[in-house]
């Protein structure tokens, strides 16, 4: 295995991911599941926080993990497999490594070797109108967290979750007018960090919010990119994770899609002969496609859900609240799902509705 960076480095803050990740991987590998949960800080709620008004609750649980810690976990499941991973190691050209019968290619969304061959994958990239920020505090904030400010320039916002004791990632967000308009296109990373943790500081309890210390792009102000690819292998080159595929950070999927992509390549593989290799990556392709088209379907109704922010503002904070738990649904939420949304304001409704999600979870476990 090839690795471009030096061991035990990685880049930006942690990771949020739900059960759904966990019952995955216990399924292929218990060890790896139990390093993961061990490892990650569980959060037992979401909240919606607009300026000094009282939180929203939207219920749900899930967990942070550290990036560094999620590689750290994986590169030593690997090594005791018998992996040996090459560190340092940044292959210009997937086409030099002549000796490899299957080289997957996992160099992320922008993928130097995807990008070398867009025609063959059927590579399509497009962008959002957001600008996005991803950041960090040493904050521990209780759970999930959304925080909208307004400013004189329109409204901002973060998306924050813990991974770890006085660890959380903060990923701001605001449309491309609010970022002009707060000066962040002209800002150097400092100035902008100092004028994030002020508009946020009502949230952030005294902390602050942070740069990356080794990320080389901390504090650019991104763009979402989606990719799609039409085909996932040519040849002996395969994709998987962020390579194949992007979907917006509002649904949080990318590290559930990318280990679905590793457990599906895996049985298709399971042995195949040299001469089957083809039919091995076209079963792969056709067991994930389908299902990341509709993850990025979910998520593209995300993205545009956030991109016209200013319009949900008008609804009172209850409202505003459900509608963002409900904005990758086609059609509004039913009576009974309203009413739940009303009876999780209070301390024991969370209570309950989280007692009802671990028993429906076992259920469910048991059946499988």
């Amino acid at each position: 295995m090839h690795e471009r960076r030096a061991p035990s480095t990685t880049y930006g803050w942690g990771i949020v991911y739900w059960d759904d990740l966990l019952d995955g991987v216990r399924r292929i590998d218990s060890a790896t599941a139990q390093a993961l949960r061990t490892n990650s800080r569980k959060w037992a709620g979401q909240r919606v926080c607009v300026r000094d008004r009282r939180p929203v609750h939207l219920g749900g649980t899930g967990y942070g993990l550290s990036r560094q810690r999620l590689i750290d976990v994986l590169a030593r499941r690997a090594s005791e497999l018998g992996v040996r991973i090459e560190h340092e190691s940044d292959v210009v050209d997937a086409a030099d490594l002549t000796n490899a019968d299957l080289v997957v290619l996992a160099d992320g969304a922008h993928s130097r070797q995807r990008r070398r061959r867009e025609q063959t994958f059927g590579s399509i990239e497009w962008t959002g109108t957001n600008k996005y920020l991803w950041l960090g505090s040493t904050k521990t904030f209780p759970d999930f967290t959304f925080a909208f400010e307004a400013t004189p320039a329109g409204w901002i916002w973060l998306h924050a979750y813990p991974f770890a004791a006085a660890a959380s990632t903060v990923i701001v967000e605001c449309r491309e007018g609010t970022w002009r308009g707060l000066g962040f296109d002209s800002m150097t990373s400092e100035a902008c960090v100092q004028e994030l943790s002020r508009i946020f500081a009502r949230h952030l309890d005294g902390h602050r919010i942070e740069l990356s210390a080794d990320d080389t792009a901390a504090g650019h102000w991104a763009t979402f990119t989606t990719v799609r690819n039409e085909r996932w292998h040519a040849g002996n080159l395969v994709l998987v994770g962020d390579s194949a595929h992007t979907a917006h950070f509002s649904i949080g999927s990318g590290t559930r899609m990318a280990f679905e992509d590793a457990a599906a390549l895996a049985r298709s593989l399971k042995g195949c002969r040299p001469a089957d290799l083809t039919d091995a990556l076209q079963r792969y392709q056709d067991e994930r496609r389908p299902a990341v088209l509709n993850l990025q379907r979910d998520a593209a109704t995300s993205a545009a859900w956030f991109e016209d922010v200013d319009r949900h503002m008008r609804l009172p904070p209850l409202e505003f609240g459900y509608a963002l738990r409900m904005r990758r649904e086609s059609a509004p939420g039913s009576p009974l799902h309203h009413a739940l949304h009303r009876v999780t304001q209070w301390r024991v409704g969370r209570t309950a509705r989280r007692s009802v999600t671990v028993i429906r979870r076992a259920v469910a476990t048991r059946r499988r």
